[in-house]
């Protein structure tokens, strides 16, 4: 047969063509790549034909064709041609063709994948490009198919002799290796642990694993042409895929870089092809044996040092730190993530079941069943056995394993394989994943209530049967559990793995969850005796239809959207349909400011993020047709002059009121138990916040688990003018055992120093101006007095205005009314108490405890409808006392409701 394709562009940018032929070979398969010089064969007119040779593998002695057919090692299966997803369009990755069978595990963007478990072990021991798995931390940078082989990088560091080099120099000067590899990411199988309990990772299901033939350079033969220096020990390596805490990088050691047996190398080809833009093109380093994390993709600098990498990544990536620091406390231990000892670099041993599938079906009728999957372990070991238990471990049965990669060290003497050198005859070290399986009776299994596996290695390292969790969820390695479940009405078995990947429902952890079940007892979750634990019914999703019917076919051009990005009628979009906001501009609870900056935005993320049920429900009125997918493309691609995202040169003012900016984390301060004061380092010392008195900001953040976006306003501490730093005073709501905590505040409370953080505005319907003059949804007003109303950290808006009241000589009067449960739980209470003792004619604090211990000496009781009557009444001098209120929403309804009922106007009291 003859089949015409094109899996991949050839370096020289020309047309690509490749055949699939039948050939007979001890070393080739019957459907097999034989690639021309213009196919896959990178040989522009610069380099000999021999510079990158191309020919897949045959084998340099011929067969006869009376010989077997079959191969002496496996290659790769026929990959597919892609083409660049719909959803990829609108990101940075817009150039990246992908398979649509890959599963998001962060949402749109960062690419972060892996592929259905049935599809990626039916693929075989090599995977394809299609269905390699994917971790990316950011935008994949963009090479030029004509620009691959002039890729610079370097060796640099502690090293006599640095090296600058191009792909083409290292090509030509370097003698070229290909090798059969597994990369496994350190996250492969989280989702266990987030079921226990949520981790700082995101989703990872039993797929983070892939194998494929890698061709290149031994990394040891490149330093040693560099020669390291005397007391050098480690190598580090980093990326141009650029980040918020800068270029990607990590570390290995030195002598294992060294050591041949280790097989690290410099790669250009994955599979016979120039690598994927995921996996790397145009250049990367791979680690055999390693977590994925230490394979720097896109590389650009090799750099010898006498100490690990200072590298972020390195730091605050691939650890498992000790399982009683939780995610709330990992962010005030700064050496404890430095501490190398918790620095992931050898995979420990790890197995999972493919088949049967997640909810497959399996007739009695039948006699036996096939149970099968994969193991691996790290650091070269060999997986010497895996055992299957139907009784929870009281007894085993081995599984039979086979070694696919033992396959390559049958090549003969001085083998090709995508122009590098076969030769792994003298190799001890194992560095792919192995499969197993096992027939059972279905009698057996039918008595049976699951099927348990574990893997041992030729270290007698075997899989522990209870996790380990830790804060980044990694490494998750306990035995596999897959439960079965009996259909009397079908008579047939269906099997229940423990999850599924990203937000996926499924899986027995889950259920077992849902209905009540201790995970962490020591028995998957059952209930055992004694145990009378109820079960808990999850309440169903409320769906809310934000659109009208009749707007549904009406098509809005990009043009006629972009030319209603003013004042007057500001349109904008969610979720691809277009929205007119210009009838709720006096009423949006945030101020018109709030639908004016929306104005010609994309704000589908901020307003699903931030909005209320009720909310969504008002959305029909508003909603006037759509914009086409393409013209969203538009609208969202990174160089779109109306693009909401992205980052600016440092202007004098840091925030922008359409524009997502970053600031980096840069201190903590414990103010009580569950407040600190976070500060942030702005883009320059000199930049303002640029906050008006009285506004507030937007903070974003990624859920650490389903990287769905957190966004929440706050008002900060620091006074809009200041200069170069952002403080944020932040009360932090923690998980409890009968409620869950805050999103944001634990999130941010989980950040490590140094991490970024996204911030948009200002918005808010108020602002104090000067001299008593404020403006209320843009129109002035003269206030004589204010009463401000708060409760716990509704204390920061109105710290804000009374601080730049009382900085004015002349200025209204401001009554403080602060509602607390105990002492400790009053914030910022000396510098309130210092501004009063300052002004005792315009200035009283009142704070009243619901809890308060015995030594205290003010009001005591809740702020109720009595407290309000007796200290607000009913206004002296309508139009010039403004009450501002910022508190839970009980206190605020209460509030509403009291002083409506005493003859205040709605004009009067701002919710903030």
């Amino acid at each position: 047969m003859e089949v015409a394709s094109s899996p991949a562009p050839p370096l020289d940018g020309t047309t690509l063509t490749f055949q699939i032929k039948e050939v007979q070979s001890d070393s080739v398969p019957r459907s097999f790549y034989e690639y021309d010089k213009d196919g896959l064969v990178i040989s522009p007119p610069e380099l000999a034909e021999d510079d990158l040779e191309s020919s897949t593998s045959q084998s340099q002695s011929s067969s006869s064709p009376s010989q077997p057919s079959t191969p002496l090692y496996p290659l790769p299966p026929t990959p597919r041609q892609n083409l660049v997803l719909p959803e990829d369009l609108k990101t940075p990755d817009n150039h990246v063709e992908r398979d649509p069978r890959l599963i998001r595990l962060t949402g749109v963007h960062p690419f972060n994948v892996e592929a259905p478990l049935k599809d990626l072990y039916d693929e075989g021991f090599l995977t394809t490009k299609d269905l390699h798995y994917v971790r990316n931390h950011g935008p994949v940078p963009q090479v030029l198919d004509s620009e691959v082989l002039d890729w610079e990088f370097t060796v640099e560091g502690m090293v006599e002799h640095p090296i600058k080099l191009t792909l083409r120099q290292l090509i030509q000067d370097y003698e070229q290796v290909t090798y059969p590899i597994t990369l496994v990411c350190a996250g492969n199988r989280r989702k266990e642990q987030n079921v226990v309990r949520k981790t700082k990772g995101f989703s990872w299901g039993a797929a983070g694993l892939s194998t494929a033939l890698w061709t290149g350079v031994s990394l040891g033969d490149l330093l040693s042409r560099a020669v390291p220096k005397r007391g050098a020990k480690y190598v580090c390596f980093e990326g141009a895929d650029k980040l918020p805490n800068g270029y990607y990088g990590t570390s290995v050691k030195l002598n294992w870089a060294m050591d041949s047996e280790r097989g690290m190398m410099v790669s250009y080809k994955m599979n016979g092809e120039i690598l994927h833009p995921d996996h790397g093109k145009p250049l990367r380093i791979v680690i055999p044996g390693q977590i994925g994390g230490r394979s720097v993709k896109w590389l650009k600098r090799i750099i010898v040092t006498a100490a690990p990498s200072d590298n972020w990544y390195h730091i605050y990536d691939n650890r498992v730190l000790p399982t009683m620091i939780s995610p709330e406390a990992s962010a005030d231990v700064p050496d404890t993530w430095k501490d190398e000892r918790y620095a992931i670099y050898d995979l420990n041993t790890n197995s999972a079941t493919c088949y049967p599938a997640h909810n497959e079906r399996v007739s009695l009728a039948e006699e036996t069943y096939t149970f099968k999957g994969y193991a691996y372990a790290g650091g070269g070991k060999r997986v010497t056995r895996l055992e299957v238990t139907l009784d929870q471990g009281k007894t085993w049965l081995l599984a039979n394993i086979s070694y696919p990669e033992d396959r390559y060290r049958n090549a003969p003497d001085g083998e090709t394989l995508y122009g590098g050198k076969v030769d792994l005859t003298w190799r001890e070290a194992s560095f792919c994943w192995c499969f197993w399986d096992l027939s059972l009776p279905l009698s057996a299994l039918q008595n049976a209530k699951d099927v348990l596996i574990r893997a041992m290695d030729d270290s007698m390292m075997v899989q522990p049967r209870d996790m380990y969790w830790s804060v980044l969820g990694m490494m998750n390695n306990p035995w596999y559990r897959v439960v079965i479940h009996k259909d009397a009405h079908s008579n047939s078995l269906w099997f229940e793995h423990p999850t599924q990947p990203a937000l996926l429902p499924g899986g027995w952890m889950e259920r077992v969850k849902k209905e009540g079940g201790n995970l962490t007892n020591g028995f998957w979750g059952e209930k055992v005796s004694g145990d009378e634990s109820e079960t808990v019914a999850e309440e169903p999703a409320k769906e809310i239809c934000m659109m009208d019917p009749a707007a549904l076919s009406r098509e809005i051009s990009l043009e006629e959207f972009r030319a209603h990005d003013g004042e007057e009628e500001p349109w904008f979009i969610v979720n691809g349909q277009v929205y007119d906001g210009t009838k709720f501009l006096e009423g949006h609870p945030g101020g018109a400011a709030s639908i004016i900056n929306a104005a010609a935005q994309d704000i589908s993320e901020e307003f699903l993020a931030i909005h209320s049920e009720n909310a969504k429900a008002m959305m029909p009125s508003y909603h006037i047709g759509y914009l086409p997918p393409s013209s969203l493309s538009l609208l969202n691609s990174p160089s779109s002059p109306s693009s909401s995202s992205g980052s600016s040169s440092p202007s004098p003012l840091f925030l922008h009121p359409k524009k997502w900016l970053h600031a980096s984390l840069s201190q903590k301060t414990k103010v009580s138990s569950d407040t600190k004061i976070f500060s942030f380092s702005l883009s320059s010392p000199s930049q303002a916040i640029g906050l008006p008195v009285g506004q507030h900001l937007l903070v974003r953040l990624r859920d650490p688990v389903s990287r769905e976006a957190i966004i929440r306003a706050y008002t900060p501490l620091s006074p809009g003018s200041q200069t170069g730093t952002l403080d944020l005073l932040v009360k932090i709501y923690y998980d409890s055992p009968s409620m869950s905590g805050g999103k944001m505040t634990q999130a941010l409370d989980s950040l490590p120093l140094g991490h970024p953080v996204e911030f948009k505005g200002p918005v808010g319907k108020f602002e104090y101006l000067s001299a008593g003059k404020c403006a209320l949804n843009g129109k002035e007003r003269q206030v004589k007095k204010f009463i401000m109303v708060c409760a716990g950290s509704g204390i920061t808006p109105i710290f804000q205005v009374l601080r730049a009241v009382l900085a004015e000589p002349i200025g209204p009067e401001c009554l403080v009314l602060d509602g607390n449960r105990v002492e400790e739980d009053i914030l910022c209470k000396p510098a309130l108490d210092k501004m009063a003792a300052e002004n005792p004619d315009r200035c009283k604090v009142l704070y009243s405890l619901s809890r308060p211990e015995a030594s205290w000496t003010g009001r005591k009781g809740r702020m109720d409808k009595s407290f309000f009557e007796q200290e607000v009444g009913a206004p002296e001098e309508k139009g010039r006392t403004m009450v501002l209120v910022c508190g839970p929403h009980g206190l605020e309804r209460l509030v509403e409701e009291t002083l409506r009922g005493l003859g205040w106007g709605e004009e009067d009291v701002v919710f903030f």
